[in-house]
């Protein structure tokens, strides 16, 4: 293949790619689909925007991965809460195939780890579709003009002990100092999201 089939072949990939999801930039999509929350009421992210942003974190209960950070999760999202930033954890996983991602189950979770926050069920799986998350977790920030500045994982390491780069963190810190967020989009590291079928 010549350099500049293969130049053109990549960038057309890359527009095919971002038709899917949001990429940095964009708004959020879904923002008004109500999802049932672990305190029993519907909330959709338009109800939790906050006026300085908004965070959706794509979790779950069984995830291995989410075990590992979800004591971080809930440490950066309730401080972010505090600093008026909006957030809300979807769990877009099809309890069928892992019981541990019921909603009985995350009630408990969201008890136990005391989020401040909704803990939401995608009921459909679409809400993920719309984002194009495709694991957990996996980290989308809005800034308080509504548009993505990081996408991806919530730092560079499972072991909390070994973080070196606090990738959501410091995407919170520059989106609430008006500034650019050193480090936009990473890869997020987790397991799959188990789709619901459509019907």
């Amino acid at each position: 293949m010549n350099r500049g089939l293969s130049v053109a072949l990549v960038a057309s990939l890359a527009v095919a790619g971002s038709a899917f999801g949001v990429s940095i930039g964009d708004k959020a999509p879904s923002t008004n689909v109500k999802m049932k929350s672990v305190d029993g009421s519907a909330v959709s992210i338009a109800d939790v925007a906050g006026k300085q942003g908004t965070l959706v974190v794509f979790s779950c209960n069984h995830c291995p991965f989410v075990k590992a950070w979800q004591g971080r999760i809930a440490s950066v999202g309730n401080a972010a809460k505090t600093r008026g930033i909006g957030v809300i954890i979807i769990n877009s996983n099809d309890p069928t195939a892992y019981p541990e991602d019921s909603y009985a189950e995350m009630q408990k979770r969201s008890q136990q780890l005391g989020f401040a926050f909704p803990y939401v069920v995608d009921a459909t799986s679409d809400v993920a579709r719309a984002f194009g998350a495709t694991h957990t977790p996996e980290a989308f920030l809005f800034d308080k003009d509504g548009k993505l500045v990081y996408h991806g994982a919530i730092d560079d390491s499972k072991e909390a002990d070994q973080v070196a780069a606090h990738y959501l963190q410091d995407a919170i810190d520059a989106a609430l100092a008006g500034k650019a967020v050193p480090v936009a989009e990473t890869k997020a590291i987790g397991c799959s999201i188990k789709f619901r079928g459509k019907a």
